[in-house]
């Protein structure tokens, strides 16, 4: 199966917040919390929500990597979803749409060092 990803993805669990940005410009915004990433890339990353995203919901994420000290946001737009237990638990992959530069940086270099982490312990 060809691979459809356009950046590296890293494993790793980290907490997050997620805000709906609704397409009708009089609903509010709803916040969440208690969401999990599961993995991470720049161009997205896969989520664990108590809440049922539909495809092509568009979410401000916003996560504190562990081991960098500022919070990073980025806009996403949900591709998929599945159901993990039904009306509890759900996952979603998150394509980011608009993501600043400061923050890609701040990505790849995280992500930079979890691999050469990954590969140190390797060789050990």
């Amino acid at each position: 199966m060809k691979e459809r990803r356009k950046a590296l993805r890293v494993k790793e669990t980290n907490e997050i917040a997620i805000t709906v940005i609704p397409e009708e410009k009089n609903i509010p915004k709803k916040k969440f919390l208690y969401n999990f990433s599961k993995d991470i890339s720049v161009s997205g990353a896969r989520i664990e929500s108590s809440i049922l995203l539909p495809v092509d919901t568009v979410v401000k994420i916003a996560f504190k990597l562990k081991n960098l000290e500022k919070e990073i946001a980025a806009l996403g737009k949900v591709r998929w979803i599945k159901v993990l237990i039904e009306d509890k638990s759900y996952e979603a992959g998150v394509e980011f749409v608009d993501i600043p530069n400061e923050a890609i940086r701040r990505l790849e270099y995280y992500i930079g060092e979890i691999i050469k982490r990954k590969i140190t312990d390797k060789n050990f």
